[in-house]
């Protein structure tokens, strides 16, 4: 389906026709999966004052610049302006320089690459046949982890580029870690009112509806005021023989007014291992109601509930190089040699940094002073709330290991696994991820790729299809080590088959033969039916390892795609690049 054309001689001035543009592209984008035509639009009520408009695109991997995007368009409203949002994989590069004013709100993923629903739009600004944007005013808002080399690149390189090709800045871009929501706030409110002033807006010029993507309700809960949820199952799912901890939790909604999606995430806030923050007290030479210079409270609530304490940030690492007087991590920092650093670190948590220390050289000032934040951890919901609506059900590997002479755990999946009772509480709240869901149109089949914990929306997705009544194909391919004990809800995979509703399931145990076999092996072996379903309109979803699994199996997409459809590497690259075009590969990895 071809988002509708907008004649040159159109009776329509700039800002109509940006938002015209701006409308079709997104009811184009919501209803290309539900196979219905997109309607033409006129831009305001009748006899109403037209408001300026202010395009607002953001690329998203977990629904964060998406959030910030929609608060942007709340603000951008009171300011006296229309505004549009989309995700910028929606924007050809005509309609974008048609804009006049532009926010663009991007975060970065993995090793500073762009979010899966920006890479398009970067490939196509990138390109040496991009066009000039002399005419557009644009900001920049980042999102990243300052925990990461490549802290904001998504954000650094679209800036950089739309400067390049002549657009005007209209205030300097703003990098924000992850306690972002402030200094998104300040930006909003700074960039804002700038463009309202030079598109002399009026307030009283805004109409009740505005074109995009629809702004979905401000969520109650959030990472600074997280729902205190009551958790009411914790099962293991992987056999005694496995050589990992994979747990089924489930978590009460209770009164919050939780309302999730299948698709969704869970932010869960942990609390750190009492035995590691007692570690660090001793070694420090603290106890655990000192007060300390730059910490609220007793120092040791401050370590248990506020501040990371098990992965070090780039500052502590330099600082104990400098102490520390060693030879290869000295070697190594000084060298700039990411990976090796990477490898010397691994394993390795705050504590085991310390202990390079001679007992008590650093203070508690000091060592506080170069922590981060405890962050939350998100996890993909494993149940849709069709089937489960007065819970959330998360499927979560127990990380636990040893190395260098004592026991590590996960901060978080050690948490729930360990110290949180039947019945206790653990604070949460709904990461919702608009660009992972279920199409529409409940005819469509749909595959999924999920090995390990990767299942976990998929059981949601298949939960959704089950109590919806969809009548589209669903396949699965999942896997893990040994079927023996790393079949996680086989039971629950067995009836989904038995009931019609899961119609094909290709298993890959990795270590159950010879020749280790992947979901990615399992995909070519079966080539010719993918692609035959990919002709027949179905939609791909992966989810699990970025790192590696992901990779892979994009791969072996490509190959598919250009084997079973005899297309050259050049054309199965468009046609996987037109799946994500038309929202029909769509991945959830981390």
């Amino acid at each position: 389906m071809q988002i509708p054309f907008i004649p040159e001689d159109a009776p329509f001035n700039e800002d109509q026709r940006s938002w015209l543009s701006g409308f079709l592209a997104g009811l184009h984008s919501r209803l290309s999966l539900q196979g219905q035509p997109a309607a033409s639009a006129a831009p305001g009520a009748a006899g109403q004052k037209e408001a300026p408009v202010v395009n607002i695109l953001f690329g998203t991997q977990t629904g964060n610049a998406e959030t910030v995007a929609m608060d942007a368009a709340g603000v951008a409203k009171s300011k006296g302006l229309a505004p549009v949002v989309q995700a910028l994989d929606d924007v050809a590069l005509d309609a974008l320089k048609g804009m006049s004013h532009v926010l663009v709100v991007i975060s970065t993923y993995g090793e500073g690459e762009m979010p899966d629903n920006a890479q398009l739009f970067w490939d196509a600004l990138s390109a040496q046949t991009a066009p000039r944007l002399e005419s557009l005013a644009f900001g920049v808002l980042a999102l990243g982890n300052t925990g990461y080399d490549d802290f904001c690149q998504a954000g650094k390189l679209i800036d950089m580029r739309l400067e390049q090709l002549g657009a005007r800045r209209l205030l300097p871009r703003a990098d924000c870690d992850v306690d972002f929501e402030d200094d998104a706030s300040g930006w909003m409110e700074d960039a804002l009112p700038r463009i309202a002033s030079e598109r002399k807006a009026d307030p009283a010029s805004v109409p009740a509806e505005t074109a995009g993507t629809l702004q979905p309700a401000k969520q109650k809960w959030s990472r600074k005021a997280p729902y205190s949820s009551s958790l009411a199952l914790n099962r293991l799912l992987s056999g005694e023989g496995s050589s990992k901890e994979i747990r089924h939790f489930e978590f009460s909604l209770g009164d919050s007014g939780i309302s999730y999606s299948a698709g969704d995430a869970l932010g869960v806030m942990p609390v750190n291992d009492p035995k590691l923050v007692e570690a660090i007290l001793e070694v420090l030479g603290s106890g655990y109601g000192d007060s300390v210079d730059g910490v609220e409270g007793a120092f040791g609530d401050a370590l248990k509930h506020r501040l990371e304490i098990a992965t070090p940030s780039k500052d502590l690492i330099a600082e104990i190089e400098r102490r520390a007087g060693d030879e290869e991590l000295s070697h190594i920092v000084k060298n700039g040699d990411k990976e090796a650093l990477e490898s010397w670190l691994w394993g390795r948590d705050i504590l085991d940094l310390l202990s390079m220390l001679p007992a008590q050289s650093l203070s508690a000032a000091e060592f506080a002073a170069l922590l981060k934040p405890l962050q939350h951890r998100a996890y993909s919901i494993s149940s849709s709330p069709l089937e489960a609506p007065e819970r959330i059900h998360l499927t979560v590997a127990s990380v636990r290991y040893r190395a260098f002479g004592r026991e590590h755990g996960g901060v978080c999946s050690t948490f729930l696994a360990d110290r949180i009772e039947h019945g206790g509480n653990a604070g949460i709240f709904l990461s919702p991820n608009n660009s992972f869901r279920l199409p529409e149109d409940t005819d469509r089949p749909v595959i999924m790729v999920g090995p390990g914990t990767g299942i976990a929306p998929f059981r949601a997705f298949l939960q959704e299809r089950r109590a919806s009544g969809a009548k589209g194909l669903n396949w699965l391919f999942f896997g893990d080590q040994h079927k023996a004990h790393d079949f996680i809800y086989e039971e629950e995979l067995t009836e989904f088959t038995e009931q019609g509703v899961l119609n094909r399931l290709d298993l890959a145990f990795s270590r159950d033969q010879d020749q280790k076999i992947y979901v990615q092996h399992r995909m070519k072996e079966n080539g010719k039916d993918l692609f035959a379903w990919l002709e027949d309109g179905a939609c791909f979803y992966v989810c699990g390892d970025a790192t590696r699994m992901a990779r892979d199996v994009d791969q072996a997409l490509h190959d598919v795609v250009a084997t079973f459809g005899s297309l050259s590497p050049e054309a199965a690259e468009a046609y996987v690049a037109n799946l994500k075009r038309e929202k029909r590969y769509l991945r959830d990895v981390y």
